[in-house]
């Protein structure tokens, strides 16, 4: 039986699940965000501005999607000076879109940019104390945990930025996906590009999903080089550009992540893990064990399909495309108990 990984109707949707505006710290208004995006191809944009949660919904049409959504941080407030600190951050996208409630809400701590300008906006439950947040695993915990039981997409941003290394983001639980990618940090010069990690994650046994990000500010002109946006997406597959048919993709992983390449088709049958791409370079399999399978393009050929055996035992199977820049797309983990044998 053929099993789709990705499914086989619908329409895919290219997405950018981290983004931040004037209302936060971004140098774009929401406006100019969804004319840029639009302009190149995207009908979905997660407006995650610091802190902040409010609606755009003025921002839909037929061809565009706003989600709801803000980034949230914790970090280690008393190290001087700050570009030493240690920081998490974790991007809260709500699944539903009557849904505007924030969780672990301050009344009068930690805005960044423009987001005070935007407080009297914040809906939030008012019967609660403050939320004082701190760099510990268990308050981190503690924000993914309020975040997953009020209905929001909860994904670990950009990892390398932020300082943290194994010891610090394998404590942390329950999130729904991390950022392989995160533009921003990449065209910066950082190590964002984080299959290691994501592996590390998968391996300790946490079933998340990977998307990619811009994670876009926009405080460079859009012929540089390090201007930020558009370099790194998700690709949702949806029956319908509506908020609950994207947000349920998300929630089933009905998607990959992308900084150029395409994966088609993905699908499992009679052992063997399918894929059908845009041009390649090369098309790998990574496992959670030592096998690692790949196929390479060869001189004159084109490379647009691969197929690989699987086994019970190789935990999971994920599968990455590279193309001809070197850019990559990375299919979610899909843990061979998932799997149709």
């Amino acid at each position: 039986m053929k099993q789709y990984l990705l499914p086989e109707t619908g329409r895919f949707y290219k997405a950018n699940l981290h983004c931040h505006t004037t209302v936060s710290d971004g140098k774009y208004t929401p406006e100019q965000v969804k004319e840029l995006y639009k302009s190149h191809g995207y009908s979905v944009v997660a407006y995650t501005d610091h802190d902040v949660m409010i609606s755009h919904d003025e921002l839909n049409d037929d061809g565009f999607l706003a989600l709801h959504g803000y980034e949230i941080e914790s970090s280690q407030w008393d190290v001087q000076p700050p570009k030493a600190r240690k920081t998490c951050h974790l991007c809260l996208i709500a699944l539903d879109p009557d849904d505007m409630t924030q969780v672990c809400w301050h009344r009068s701590k930690y805005m960044i940019g423009h987001g005070a300008e935007y407080r009297d906006r914040v809906r939030f439950d008012e019967s609660l104390p403050d939320f004082e947040r701190a760099y510990t695993p268990e308050r981190v915990n503690e924000i993914i945990r309020a975040a997953k039981e009020h209905g929001y997409f909860v994904t670990y941003n950009h990892p390398v930025w932020s300082l943290e290394n194994y010891q610090d983001y394998i404590r942390y639980e329950g999130m729904d996906a991390m950022e392989i990618c995160n533009y921003s940090c990449y065209v910066s010069g950082y190590t964002e590009y984080n299959g290691k990690i994501y592996d590390d994650m998968l391996r300790a046994g946490k079933r998340i999903f990977c998307i990619g990000a811009d994670d876009n500010h926009n405080a460079r002109p859009a012929e540089s080089k390090r201007f930020d946006s558009c370099g790194a997406f998700t690709v949702i597959k949806a029956e319908n550009l509506d908020y609950r048919a994207i947000t349920g993709a998300l929630s089933r992983g009905d998607f990959y992540a992308s900084q150029g390449p395409e994966i088609r088709e993905l699908w499992f049958e009679d052992g063997k893990l399918s894929v059908r791409t845009s041009a390649a370079e090369r098309i790998v399999m990574t496992t959670g064990t030592r096998k690692l399978r790949s196929v390479t393009r060869e001189a004159g050929q084109t490379l647009k399909s691969a197929s690989f055996e699987v086994d019970r035992d190789d935990g999971y199977v994920r599968i990455t495309v590279e193309d001809k820049r070197g850019l990559h797309a990375d299919s979610r983990a899909y843990f061979t108990d998932e799997l149709a044998f």
